[in-house]
């Protein structure tokens, strides 16, 4: 992880950590970097497009001043989701794309992604070089004036060129499904309505007002027991949430129970395998997938393939292997056929295409799982406490407690997060109270120690 980019992105808290003067100067580094072998001559393109936070608006502006002061073009695209920037850049041509979200985080975050013009999210090399530039070489970026300065300019369409896109990966069979979407006042909120209507789908929207300030709050899929509820009371076929930026998706079934992104993966993928699409029968996901999850895969012949938490690993092991599907059991799935990201839209998409044409309930597929016992604790640090917590005597003895205790009936997982301070320690075992106890064990030390 980088000293400006952790796992995806520069995110911080709006204005006071990620402030306007880095975002400028984001804009100028990334335009240098990601367009220095651009013909001499010729001004590149860069695409913006931005969450409904109400930092975002602040952050745009700093980010078109930096890519204008080096001379590129700065095209805005509005409130998008991310996906959308990462295919809208190859379907204009541009030079290169930002995304501003700090996606499922609360509103006082935000957050800079950047897209090269491939449409995939930078390598660390690449990241590197900007951050470089920005911390390490401020001198070696050369301000343009006169008419070498950038132009703005506005994609009025880009949400429409979106819904446009996503529509073309559905393959809808009975259109009865009556859905709601729950947008979680972000992203979504621009292209939902106009999905759903391309798809011929009856679908209720809810939160899908942003005003600012109430993106994620109490909704989307970092809140998706709202939706369940109205799931089953209104007596729809199923739901889907979105989170703030729109790049991931958890369903409910008609029952109003969860669906996770360790079985949307499970269940599209064994679609995907019976028709001959799943390339080397193969899904790739992170270490935190349950393992009910590999048990299921395991009996449909479907090989599982692990990496380190975080898209950008499971998109490198697909890049590498030749896998077209993975993703993540917080509902960030790749569809690599289609998209260069995760991509909620898409995902909600292909789950009701597979139940249009099958005819069966989603509580039918849910059925099929049983999951282990699994506690996730998310124990927030001080910001100077972080990069110590597996260097911290009392927290790795209270692992080591647990792991003895657990044996081979457990499995036990203490990351710090690459988005946030916080220490994410979650146990799964057989025995739901020994899993309680561990977790809340090392919880307590992180707190101790670290907060």
């Amino acid at each position: 992880m980088g000293r400006l980019f952790g796992t995806d992105g520069a995110r911080g808290v709006a204005i006071t950590e990620l402030t306007c003067e880095l975002a400028m100067n984001i804009g100028r580094a990334a335009a240098i970097v990601l367009t220095k072998h651009k013909t001499a001559g010729t001004k590149a393109k860069i695409l913006i497009g931005k969450d409904t936070r109400i930092s975002s608006d602040i952050l745009e502006a700093a980010l078109i001043s930096g890519i204008m002061s080096v001379g590129a073009d700065a095209v805005t695209l509005g409130v998008v989701p991310t996906p959308a920037v990462a295919y809208l850049v190859t379907h204009e041509h541009a030079d290169a794309g930002v995304m501003i979200s700090a996606s499922h985080n609360s509103v006082e975050y935000n957050g800079i992604k950047l897209f090269a013009s491939t449409g995939f999210k930078l390598p660390d090399e690449v990241e590197n070089e900007i951050e470089a530039l920005i911390l390490d070489n401020p001198d070696a970026v050369r301000l343009r004036n006169g008419t070498d300065v950038g132009r703005v300019s506005v994609l009025a369409d880009a949400a429409e060129l979106y819904a446009a896109h996503l529509a073309e990966a559905a393959d809808i069979g009975n259109t009865g499904l009556h859905i709601l979407a729950d947008c979680a006042n972000g992203s979504a909120s621009a292209t939902a309505r106009m999905l759903f209507d391309r798809l011929g789908v009856k679908c209720d929207i809810m939160n899908a007002e942003p005003d600012g300030c109430n993106i994620n709050e109490n909704c989307g899929s970092t809140h998706i027991d709202r939706l369940c509820e109205r799931v089953r009371a209104g007596g729809y076929d199923l739901g889907v949430a979105f989170d703030g930026d729109a790049d991931r998706c958890l369903a409910s079934d008609e029952n109003g129970n969860i669906v996770d992104g360790d079985r949307l993966i499970a269940i599209i993928s064994d679609e995907m395998k019976r028709n001959g699409k799943l390339n080397k029968d193969t899904a790739v996901v992170t270490v935190m997938s349950n393992l009910g999850f590999h048990t299921y895969m395991k009996e449909h012949g479907i090989t599982t393939v692990c990496t380190a938490v975080g898209d950008r690993y499971v998109l490198e092991e697909m890049l590498k292997r030749g896998y077209n599907i993975g993703g993540e059991q917080s509902g960030h799935i790749i569809f690599l056929d289609h998209a260069t990201t995760g991509d909620g839209q898409l995902t909600a998409v292909k789950l009701i295409s597979l139940l249009s044409r099958s005819g069966r309930k989603l509580s039918e597929y849910n059925a099929e799982f049983t999951d282990y016992p699994q506690l996730l604790l998310n124990v927030r640090i001080t910001e100077d406490k972080k990069g110590l917590w597996d260097k911290n005597k009392a927290i790795l003895a209270a692992i080591g407690e647990a792991e003895t205790a657990m044996g081979t009936n457990g499995r036990i997982l203490v990351r710090e997060s690459g988005t946030e301070p916080l220490v994410r320690v979650m146990i799964e075992g057989k025995d739901a109270e020994q899993v309680e106890k561990y977790t809340n064990l090392i919880a307590d030390a992180v707190r101790t120690e670290l907060c």
